[in-house]
C-alpha cells in the first residue's frame, strides 16, 4: 500500500463534510505541531480526539483553568481531569 500524505486543505475539507476521522487527524497534526489554537478551534467543531490532546497537555502541566474551559466546551474527561487534579493532597496549608 503506499505511503498517503494527505495535505491540509483536503482534510479540512472532508471534515467540513462531517468526516470524523479527518477532523482527528486534523487534531494530531496540530498537536505534532504544537499549535493549541487549531486544536482548541476543532474541539469547538465537535473533535473530541482535539479535547482528548488538549486534556492530556494541560493535565500534563497542572493547567485548571484550561482543564476548565476543554470540559466546558464539551469534552467531559477534562473535567474528570480537574477533579482528580482538584482532590490531590497538596504539600499543606502554608498560611
Amino acid at each position: 500500500m503506499a505511503n498517503m500524505n494527505v495535505d491540509r486543505d483536503t482534510l479540512r475539507d472532508l471534515a467540513d463534510e462531517g468526516n470524523e476521522m479527518a477532523l482527528d487527524r486534523l487534531a494530531d497534526l496540530a498537536d505534532a505541531s504544537g499549535d493549541l489554537g487549531e486544536l482548541s478551534e476543532l474541539l469547538d467543531e465537535g473533535s473530541m480526539h482535539a479535547g482528548f490532546l488538549l486534556t492530556r497537555r494541560a493535565a500534563a502541566t497542572g493547567d485548571l483553568r484550561e482543564l476548565q474551559r476543554i470540559s466546558d466546551a464539551g469534552y467531559d474527561e477534562a473535567g474528570n481531569e480537574l477533579n482528580r487534579l482538584l482532590k490531590a493532597p497538596t504539600g499543606g496549608y502554608r498560611g
